[in-house]
């Protein structure tokens, strides 16, 4: 069994255009013995985006991410503060917040992000 957090990538990739993802992922996230997370940072980030206009993604998000078993993942205060300590190799807040849920969660974080490797967090390619 594995615990998987979902780069928000990879949440888009999942529910509208799954063969984007590597086969080892998609059977990784399809498969019922694995827990999947979807964080509420990649609700604001999709939100972020959306109002931008640099990301499409479904209205309805929270509801898809119930309907495909995934469980939602809220940020606490912890988590925002191991963000902070994380060195600068990546930029990116929501990226961050990300990397610093699943190492503080012990989840493996499914990613294409080429900067996150950089980090010590158990990564599976997307």
């Amino acid at each position: 069994m594995s615990r998987l957090l979902l780069d928000t990538h990879v949440l888009v990739w999942c529910l509208s255009d799954a063969a984007r993802l590597i086969e080892t992922a998609r059977n990784a996230i399809a498969n019922p013995h694995n827990d999947v997370f979807v964080s509420a940072i990649t609700g604001w980030e999709v939100a972020v985006k959306r109002a931008k206009g640099t990301m499409t993604a479904p209205d309805n998000l929270s509801a898809l991410v119930e309907e495909r078993g995934f469980t939602h993942l809220p940020l606490t205060f912890h988590h925002a503060e191991q963000a902070g300590k994380l060195p600068m190799h990546h930029r990116d807040p929501f990226d961050r917040l990300l990397i610093a849920q699943a190492r503080a969660e012990g989840l493996t974080l499914v990613t294409r992000d080429q900067h996150i490797p950089r980090y010590d967090v158990a990564i599976m390619g997307a």
